[in-house]
Parts: C-alpha cells; structure tokens; sequence
C-alpha cells in the first residue's frame, strides 16, 4: 500500500509527463521549452507545476516484470471508464517519455499493446485522458537487462 506521499509524488511524475508531451497545453504552453529540455520526469513536473493525475483501478498497464531486451519491450494500456479521449503509454527514464498516444472514442475498446524500446529499467504508465481532462493512470516497474536506446 502506497503512502500518501509516495501517491502525490507519482501523481506530480505523471503529470510531468503529460505535461512534457503537450496533453496538458494550458501548462505545457507556458512552460513549453523548460519543459521539453528537463532531462528527468521530476525536472518536468516542477517546470510545469503541473496538476495531478489519479492513479486508478480502472486502468492497466501490462508489461514484462523483466524485459531480456529493451530494444523491443511488449507493453499495453488499457481502461474500462467511459468517457475516455486518449490512452498514452509512458517509459519514465527514456529520453521520449511518450512511447504510444491511442485517441478513443466511445465505439472502440480501450485496449492496445505495442512495442517499445527502453534504454534501462524504469517504470511505465499507461494514462486514460477523459473528455473533460482529467487524468488516471496506473504504473508498473519493467526491469532492463540488455538496454535499447543505445545501451
């Protein structure tokens, strides 16, 4: 069980990290180039003193425990909450955060998987934005023995 602080401190990277891809662009548009040059998901989130996503039941992230090779690590999102306008795929400590961005609508299933590749181990998110902008996630750690950005 999480404590609280642990909880803000998750909900801050995560909107750090929406915020570094534009979703949040009343933020990220006043912030914009601090934003995209902070090497870190915590230096994001403090440039945009970005608002907080809620880390939610309703939505999943699959991946590996261990990934042999982070060249090509299989992950995917998912959520059953209605409402949903996009579904995004996160890897904290690569130097793109975003790995996938699915727009959704009410006719199709939010569920997707794709590949990603991941330089070290770090964790993933997979994040529902819903039609009225706010956000839930949920996290997973994946552990890289053979990096894939270059490593």
């Amino acid at each position: 069980m999480q404590t609280r602080r642990e909880t803000l401190k998750q909900s801050a990277v995560v909107a750090g990290l929406l915020a570094s891809t534009g979703l949040i662009p009343q933020q990220a548009a006043a912030y914009e180039k601090v934003a995209f040059d902070a090497k870190t998901a915590a230096d994001v989130a403090k440039a945009l003193g970005a608002g907080a996503p809620v880390e939610s039941k309703d939505v999943t992230i699959g991946g590996p425990d261990i990934a042999e090779n982070g060249a090509v690590v299989p992950l995917s999102a998912s959520t059953t909450l209605a409402g949903v306008k996009r579904v995004l795929i996160l890897v904290e400590k690569n130097p793109a955060a975003m790995v996938a961005m699915f727009n959704v609508t009410d006719a199709v299933e939010a569920s997707f998987a794709t590949r990603a590749k991941m330089g070290q181990s770090s964790d993933v998110y997979a994040v529902a934005i819903m039609a009225d902008g706010k956000a839930f996630y949920a996290k997973k750690e994946v552990k890289v023995t053979l990096g894939g950005c270059g490593g």
